[in-house]
C-alpha cells in the first residue's frame, strides 16, 4: 500500500493559502477583537486548523476564504468564552490597580450572619445541627457524621431535607411567615 498520498494533503500548498488569504485574515480577525497581538494569536491557530484540515481547502469544496474567515470566527469565539470563564487578570494603569480584591465589610459578616440565625431558625434541631456542621464548619459529610454520631447516609439525608426546607419556604428571596 502507497502511504505516501495519505501525508501529502490533496489541497495546494499551505503556503500558498497563507500567501493568498493571509492579509485578508488579519484584517478581519484584528476587525473582531480590536486587538492586533490577539488577532495574530487567533490567525495562528486558523492556519494550524487549516494544516491540520488541508483536505477541505480546494475550491470543489467550498470557498477556501469563507472556510478560513468561519475558522477564524470559531477560534475567537472559543477565546473569549474560555477568557470570561477564567477569573479576570488584573490589568495596570500606571500605578493604579483597576481591578483591587473587595474585602467585605464588618457590618457585611453582621447582616450575613443574622440572615443565617433566621434561616436556622425554621429547621428542627437535628437539620439545624447538620447544617452547621457541614456548611458553617465547613466539615466533609464523613467528618460531620462523626460529629455528630450519626451515618454518612444520615448526614445526606439531613442535608437534603433541610435545604429542600429552606429553598420551599424561602423561594424567591422573600421569606414567608412559618
Amino acid at each position: 500500500m502507497d502511504t505516501t498520498n495519505a501525508i501529502r494533503p490533496v489541497s495546494p500548498s499551505i503556503d500558498g493559502v497563507i500567501r493568498e488569504h493571509g492579509a485578508a485574515l488579519l484584517s478581519y480577525v484584528t476587525r473582531l477583537t480590536g486587538d492586533r497581538y490577539l488577532a495574530e494569536d487567533i490567525v495562528q491557530e486558523t492556519w494550524l486548523r487549516a494544516w491540520r484540515h488541508a483536505d477541505r481547502l480546494t475550491a470543489d469544496k467550498g470557498s477556501v476564504r469563507g472556510w478560513l474567515m468561519r475558522t477564524a470566527h470559531n477560534v475567537t469565539i472559543d477565546q473569549h468564552r474560555s477568557r470570561k470563564a477564567r477569573p479576570t487578570e488584573i490589568a495596570f494603569e500606571g500605578e493604579v490597580l483597576t481591578n483591587k480584591a473587595v474585602q467585605s465589610a464588618p457590618s457585611d459578616d453582621v447582616e450575613n450572619r443574622m440572615v443565617l440565625n433566621e434561616l436556622l431558625e425554621h429547621l428542627s434541631p437535628v437539620h439545624r445541627r447538620t447544617v452547621v456542621e457541614v456548611y458553617v464548619t465547613d466539615r466533609t459529610v464523613t467528618s460531620a457524621a462523626s460529629a455528630l454520631g450519626v451515618p454518612v447516609g444520615t448526614v445526606k439525608s439531613r442535608l437534603h431535607h433541610a435545604m429542600r426546607n429552606l429553598r420551599g419556604r424561602f423561594a424567591g428571596g422573600a421569606l414567608r411567615a412559618a
